[in-house]
């Protein structure tokens, strides 16, 4: 076995070193020792106006020298990447001859076997491309470093440069993130802790995943127990100890300021970390609009009393081109990595609008909203309350939760789930259950990829994803990337607008009302979620023509705060647009042709829940107007004589009163008179009345009278179309006289 491994090793060996002559005469990058000495490599990144951004993030090239960097931490680099780091000459032979069989076996390149001095050279000269071209430069330009550096240098300068997530670059920058301290007095423990973190930053980060960074600390423990760095007591002593972490508060506003995400998606557009952007000299050109950020830093700075205590997001996204305007967040954590309940947010998106494009509703659809129970299943309303018959428009409005798992079960969870994945949400195989319909997601959703799916309202049906960069030149000036998403065809037009419709009127007297005075048309939706302890996210989605604007509040560590979507986020939303429209107001929505208004019959509506036109007969005080899609029309009844049916009239007799009471329809009037065959005395007029009522009329003593209603049909201009009588009803106040009682006479 031994002399296989050695005849492959000899073998890779002049594999390399016959591409690496080749190398020589084609295709070489040159060593440029200034690279590895370079101090203040910053991203230039630009707005709209192509001014820089004026704002901070978290890549740095912080750097330490090497004598403040503690022997047990140089260590635990050393034990982990490259056991020989002192003895080899820039490449470990007999660790790249067992990556090559290893890669053979794989017909593809999965283990490199870079040294540190190889590592330094793959993140300030050459990309992170698993191809031999690139390996073979890295190997010569490794031996190039060892004839330039000494080792302790090269130490110095991986560890300056090297990534360890969350955008830390540099073993200083990382230390002050996750433990608060400089290099200088970082422990054995946390050492270990950062040295496993650079083979794989987002599988070991100790904040997303905890157990990974535990198990690969201990694995640098043991290694350094193995090569005689610590002694077992030191390993049996530091292997116990918790995380530790200590996150450094002061970056929070860097975590999730505009530049600090461009340049996240600059760099999964470029499939290079932050570092190598930089080195190579890339600009970054973001869709951010200078007027449109101060506004949203400015409201955020002035209402900082009432968030100091909280993580928030707001972002403002163009639905026209899916460019991010405005961004601005604080948080310990970057939090649009970290998915969120959506709570009622989600219910315009993937169950409403949805079963319009499907013809199951209108905004005028009554759903019976009742206590329910679907397969072991009960959601509740807040405050367990329930409406009865209600519209779909006031359903939204209000924001009642049984009305959408009705609409969804109706839907279907299927369709929901396709819905979701048009819009790009993030479904997972186990959101299976009709809680998805009140934001129940496994995986949960951030605040951007809300908004993005809320451009399918403002663009009439057509979904755009949200973007901060916008095109992206080298060094020099030649454009590598350039924002090409398109707009894609969701729902239909007549669907998005009357969604956007139904929430212009939660805009006006619904959950996100605070919107109410604003002098222009915008469209709005609220949600809150929580558990029995509070309340642990609120959210405000709005939107006009021009802008979709979210609004998010929450703790990232699950602590409750004591607000709800309708109140601050909402404010924050409306103080907001008026800001930036304070001399343009924006366009309103425009009605498609596939949109009609119609009128619909109040008594069907009301009396029997059937969503019916009215007939031309029919008096206006009995219709509603409402729209409706072309495509989704309600029924239209026969044309009928409209006739005022007949009251049933009661009378009682109490404390020499008749008590006379009927069942009124608010639809009809009546008139209630007293009659004594011959003459008829109206005693009152009554309109506009529903349920029971009530009429007194007093009695004299042993008077008999005799009482009828008449109900009547009236047009709109208060002519009788129709009037029916009711029954005559009697009642006799008698009173029997008794002969005062003789009195005794007692003086006989």
């Amino acid at each position: 076995m031994f002399r296989i491994l050695l005849i492959c090793g000899l073998t890779a060996l002049l594999f390399v070193l016959g591409f690496t002559i080749f190398s020589l005469t084609k295709g070489k990058v040159e060593f440029d020792k200034s690279l590895i000495l370079e101090q203040n490599l910053v991203t230039q990144i630009f707005n709209q106006q192509n001014l820089p951004l004026d704002d901070v993030n978290t890549f740095s090239s912080t750097k330490i020298d090497f004598a403040a960097i503690p022997k047990h931490t140089a260590d635990a680099f050393i034990s982990i990447e490259d056991k020989s780091f002192y003895s080899h000459h820039g490449v470990n032979v007999k660790r790249m001859g067992k990556a090559f069989v290893k890669n053979l076996q794989h017909g593809k390149i999965v283990e490199g076997a870079s040294t540190i001095s190889q590592q330094l050279i793959k993140n300030t000269f050459l990309s992170s491309d698993k191809t031999y071209s690139r390996k073979i430069n890295e190997i010569a330009l490794a031996l190039e470093l060892e004839k330039n550096f000494s080792k302790d240098e090269i130490l110095q300068n991986y560890l300056n440069v090297i990534y360890f997530g969350n955008n830390c670059y540099g073993i200083e920058n990382a230390a002050n993130f996750y433990f608060s301290k400089s290099t200088n007095n970082l422990s054995i423990s946390e050492s270990s802790l950062l040295a496993g973190l650079i083979k794989s930053p987002s599988h070991y980060c100790p904040i997303k995943h905890p157990e990974n960074a535990l198990t690969r600390r201990n694995l640098v423990l043991s290694e350094m127990c193995k090569d005689g760095k610590i002694s077992q007591l030191e390993f049996e002593k530091n292997s116990v100890l918790p995380l530790g972490l200590n996150l450094n508060l002061t970056r929070k506003n860097r975590l999730n300021s505009y530049s600090e995400n461009a340049l996240d998606e600059a760099s999964k557009i470029l499939k290079m970390p932050a570092k190598q952007i930089a080195i190579a000299g890339y600009k970054i050109y973001t869709y951010q609009d200078l007027d449109k950020q101060i506004c949203m830093e400015n409201l955020l700075q002035k209402n900082m009393d009432r968030l100091c205590e909280k993580d928030y997001l707001m972002l403002n996204l163009d639905p026209n081109n899916g460019g991010i305007t405005a961004f601005l967040g604080k948080s310990d954590y970057k939090i649009l990595e970290h998915g969120r309940q959506p709570a009622s947010i989600v219910k315009p998106l993937i169950v409403y609008t949805p079963a319009l494009n499907e013809d199951i509703i209108s905004p005028a659809s009554l759903i019976l909203d009742e206590q329910i129970s679907i397969n072991g299943y009960s959601p509740k309303n807040v405050g367990d309350v329930y409406h009865g018959y209600i519209s779909v428009r006031e359903a939204v409005s209000k924001s009642l939760n049984i009305p959408a798992v009705k609409t969804g079960s109706y839907l279907g969870l299927d369709k929901m789930q396709t819905y979701a994945k048009k819009l790009e949400l993030p479904i997972n195989q186990n959101d299976a259950g009709y809680s998805l319909a009140l934001g129940g997601m496994t995986d949960g959703v951030n605040l951007k990829e809300l908004a993005s799916a809320y451009t399918a309202l403002a663009n009439g049906g057509d979904f755009i994803k949200g973007k901060f960069v916008k095109y992206i030149t080298n060094k020099n000036g030649d454009v590598v990337y350039k924002n090409s998403e398109k707009k894609k065809r969701v729902f239909r037009e007549d669907s998005a607008y009357l969604m956007t419709d139904i929430l212009k009127t939660c805009a006006k007297t619904g959950t996100a009302k605070k919107l109410c005075n604003l002098p222009f048309e915008v469209a709005g939706k609220t949600g809150t979620n929580g558990n029995s302890k509070g309340n642990l996210d609120a959210y405000s989605l709005s939107y006009t023509t021009e802008n979709v604007l979210g609004v998010w509040l929450g703790r990232m560590d699950n602590q409750t705060i004591d607000d709800v979507g309708g109140n601050l986020p909402t404010a924050l939303a409306r103080d907001y647009y008026n800001l930036i429209y304070s001399e343009n107001k924006p366009n309103g929505f425009e009605k498609p042709n596939s949109v009609t208004e119609i009128d619909i019959d109040l008594n069907e509506y009301e009396n029997s829940h059937n969503v019916m036109i009215a007939n031309h007969l029919t008096p206006s005080r009995f219709k509603k107007t409402e729209i409706f899609s072309r495509f989704n029309l309600p029924f239209s009844h026969a044309e009928k004589i409209l006739i005022a049916k007949p009251a049933k009239l009661n009378a009682n007799l109490k404390d020499d009163f008749a008590v006379l009471s009927f069942d009124a329809d608010k639809n009809l009037s009546y008139k209630l008179f007293k009659t004594n065959g011959e003459k008829d005395v109206l005693i009152r007029k009554i309109a506009n009345e529903k349920g029971r009522v009530e009429v007194k009329f007093a009695l004299s003593e042993n008077e008999k009278a005799s009482f009828f209603i008449t109900t009547e049909l009236l047009d709109d201009n208060e002519n009788i179309i129709s009037s029916e009588r009711s029954d005559i009803v009697s009642l006799f106040n008698l009173k029997t006289t008794q002969k005062e009682p003789t009195k005794s006479k007692w003086f006989i």
